[in-house]
């Protein structure tokens, strides 16, 4: 048969078409072939490569941390005696069960209502109400099962109450299964010593929420992204509790919940125990500290109520008073006081308006930085602060710039009139305390009449005259001897001092502030810039780093460091110098008579214009023995008049203090005698 060439035509396309679909087909099952390998290869790359770390990342996702915060190390002073300790205490927390019903949870805080009104301690707190409790719950609703928000994470513990009595941990211990959601944990409180010892060296603790709103630069530490606090911990605000905050805080624990993917519990709690904080033992003597808070506390007193008379007049106006105490040989400091202090236990639990009304100026530790007196806002700025001029206690210094740029010798003599004019026309005049004429007298005797004309012709105007940069030179004696610098104490908001001198030279020219300078009268300083000035000139010319802890242990007491006393500096001047100033020192003070031992001193009378008035602030440094150096004080009373009354029987019993419970000999002497 015939094939026409239609059907040959029509046959050809149909093996073509045929043929085609062949090759699509093919095409589409290489395809479906390379996809189920590219994914059978990725399957088994998940598998095999990335199975343990996906592994890791589920379990993760499965669970939950809670932030166990540790015990926090306590604070003991040189004897081991506690001054701030952590106190245990137990808490009931709240943690949403899977599965319980809204009437569950109203009947859970109803029955904790009931629990803690019959086994509480309503001395302590009032009793906790049903409404309260079920807001601390943070269920979403309230008592009669009206929403008020959104609860926050099911897994997180709500804290209820806390200081908890024995008779409320038991019941609710016994009680467990029927009180669903509980937990009882130990928790810790910071408890202060209540005879309030060198309080604003202390510092003080507040929640980590406050902390890391506040501005100062000292708690920017709190800011930082990776803290692990929570949020109503409590941590160091100030003092020592904030310098060695991560000393004293140890390391946190965690619980770990295994949960669900609507955040129930689903399983056991694994718990990774904190690690307890470090312990501090101080320097600080909390005898002398004592001694030196009372001293301060009943100069004050006699000051504000002696009869006006020539001597105290001055010292009427009193409200405040400053020392610090520090050993000669190592820069232990073992008294720091600001008085009037305060109860930091009040800081805990948080602070009232009322309460904060009170303490606001008595809280700042005044012996590093300004601090105001303790008066109504409004007479805040008619009062000195506790930074003054130095006055006549720099005088020792300024005989020691004299001698050593050769401006003055060890045994020259000068006429002293009790005057001293200067400047142009001589319409400048410098005179002495109730103008006294002293007649010749040496650089020694200049000391110990204190002098303000030598310091003024022989030091301040010599320097002016014959001394390339004068103001340069005397700056630089004054940081030597850590006056206008920081002394690397490293307690939070140390200031540096303040002085003035260059900013006068501006208005008046370079003689005018170094004649007023030698006599202590352009610059304020602070009390334990005064201390460790007092200390250079106990030690010759050593000055060490002011030191507050002397060793740091475990919370079980064992030892983790011991601190060691740092030299920052010395400065040598011959053996000469120091003895004119040594003979030099030995003013009159009131309060010294009888005592035990030799002491050298220098009081000071400073002047400040203060709210268009004139007043005259007590200052005095000294050290003691005379001739072997233990001690060294510095007390100031802005205010107080006169040093030598105003400032001097607060370092006498300062003194007193240490030798009886430490000894200026290194032998205590023991408490005093008192008759039958």
């Amino acid at each position: 048969m015939d094939i026409t060439p239609e059907v040959e035509e029509t046959q050809k396309r149909e093996i073509k078409k045929r043929r085609g679909f062949s090759i699509r087909i093919n095409v589409f099952f290489f395809c479906i072939f390379l996809l189920f390998s590219v994914l059978i290869i990725r399957l088994a790359f998940l598998q095999f490569v990335e199975g343990e770390e996906l592994s890791a990342l589920e379990k993760k996702n499965l669970k939950r941390d809670i932030i166990i915060s540790p015990i926090r190390g306590n604070i003991y002073d040189r004897d081991e005696s506690p001054i701030a300790s952590t106190t245990s205490t137990q808490s009931v927390s709240y943690r949403i069960e899977p599965g319980q019903t809204t009437e569950e949870k109203i009947e859970l805080a109803k029955r904790l209502e009931d629990i803690f009104l019959r086994y509480g301690d309503s001395t302590k707190s009032p009793p906790m109400t049903a409404e309260e409790i079920i807001d601390r719950m943070d269920v979403g609703f309230d008592l009669d099962g009206e929403k008020t928000r959104d609860p926050a994470y099911t897994y997180w513990p709500r804290r209820i109450k806390s200081g908890l009595t024995r008779e409320e941990i038991a019941y609710i211990s016994e009680h467990r299964d029927e009180l669903k959601g509980l937990e009882v944990a130990e928790e810790s409180t910071r408890v202060y010593d209540p005879r309030q010892i060198a309080v604003q060296l202390v510092g003080y603790l507040r929640p980590y929420s406050t902390a890391m709103n506040q501005k100062s630069k000292s708690l920017d530490r709190y800011k930082e992204e990776d803290n692990d606090y929570l949020k109503d911990e409590y941590v160091g605000f100030d003092g020592l509790e904030l310098m060695y905050q991560d000393v004293l805080r140890g390391q946190n624990g965690t619980r770990t919940y295994p949960v669900n993917s609507r955040d129930q519990i689903v399983g056991h709690v694994e718990i990774t125990p904190p690690v307890k904080g470090s312990n501090l033992f101080l320097t600080i003597h909390n005898e002398v500290q004592l001694a030196t808070q009372q001293a301060i506390t009943d100069q004050l007193e006699m000051l504000q109520k002696h009869p006006p008379n020539a001597t105290y007049a001055k010292g009427r106006n009193a409200k405040a008073g400053y020392a610090v105490a520090m050993e000669v040989d190592s820069g232990k400091v073992v008294a720091m006081a600001s008085m009037p202090d305060y109860d930091p236990n009040i800081w805990t639990g948080g602070i009232s308006t009322e309460a904060w009304n009170a303490i606001q100026n008595r809280y700042t530790n005044g012996t590093i930085r300004e601090r105001y007196a303790d008066v109504p806002a409004d007479k805040i700025g008619k009062h000195s602060s506790s930074l003054v001029p130095p006055g006549s206690v720099l005088k020792p210094l300024t005989v020691l710039v004299g001698l050593s740029e050769k401006l003055i010798t060890p045994h020259e003599r000068y006429n002293d009139t009790g005057l001293f004019t200067y400047g142009k026309n001589n319409n400048a005049r410098v005179r002495n305390s109730g103008n006294s004429r002293n007649g010749l007298i040496s650089p020694a005797r200049a000391l110990e009449v204190s002098s303000n004309t030598f310091m003024a012709e022989r030091v301040g105007n010599q320097l002016y005259m014959k001394v390339k940069d004068p103001l340069d030179v005397w700056h630089s004696y004054m940081t030597q001897f850590g006056l206008g610098v920081s002394t690397e104490s490293g307690l939070p908001g140390e200031y540096s001092g303040d002085y003035y001198y260059y900013e006068t030279a501006k208005r008046l020219q370079a003689q005018f502030p170094l004649i007023n300078a030698s006599f202590g009268q352009e610059a304020r300083y602070t009390t334990l810039q005064l201390a460790q000035y007092a200390m250079m000139l106990a030690n010759k010319g050593k000055r060490y780093k002011p030191l507050f802890v002397d060793r740091i242990t475990t919370y079980d007491f064992e030892l983790v460091e011991k601190v060691e006393p740092e030299l920052l500096d010395e400065v040598t001047f011959p053996e000469e110098y120091w003895k004119v100033l040594k003979d030099g020192m030995k003013s009159k003070v009131d309060g010294f008579d009888g005592v035990s031992y030799t002491f050298v001193r220098k009081t000071g009378t400073s002047e400040w214009e203060i709210a268009g008035q004139h007043v005259d602030n007590a200052v005095f440094i000294g050290y003691a023995p005379a001739d072997n150096p233990k001690l060294a004080v510095a007390v100031v009373v802005p205010e107080g008049g006169f040093g030598a009354y105003g400032a001097a029987p607060i370092a006498r019993k300062i003194f007193d203090a240490y030798d009886q419970y430490i000894g200026l000999d290194g032998k205590p002497k023991g408490q005093p005698l008192t008759e039958p």
